[in-house]
């Protein structure tokens, strides 16, 4: 063999072998969309993760924020937090709280962050 050639069969070894170091489907681990909801009855404040991906679904810390004044104002208050279940769903129980709220779920490595519209909680 030329030196020429034990060089290409060298390169190639060495990129052949790099490639068995890149997990299947590496490239199909970016983030998949979530979407959190709210809902109130009366005080009950509860909604739902959904998301294309269902371990997205399960077991998300959702955060549930009073607003105060104009949303996103600096000035919202972290309120309460609930872990979804095996379908996604989340329920802070009956706070006896008035007032507007929403919820936000974190991103984590496979699953995008989400916040919900404002709703409104009245007795």
């Amino acid at each position: 063999m030329n030196t020429l050639t034990r060089t290409s069969v060298r390169t190639l070894a060495a990129v052949g072998s790099l490639a068995l170091l890149v997990p299947a489907g590496a490239e199909a681990a970016a983030p998949a969309a979530s979407t959190v909801t709210i809902e109130a009855d009366g005080t009950d404040l509860f909604g739902e993760v959904d998301s294309p991906r269902d371990r997205c679904e399960k077991n998300r810390e959702v955060v549930v924020y009073k607003q105060i004044g104009s949303r996103g104002g600096g000035n919202d208050r972290r309120f309460a937090s609930d872990t979804t279940d095996d379908d996604g769903d989340w329920n802070t129980g009956n706070t006896g709280t008035e007032g507007r709220f929403y919820a936000k779920v974190k991103k984590t490595d496979r699953c995008k962050a989400d916040v919900s519209p404002t709703i409104r909680a009245t007795r």
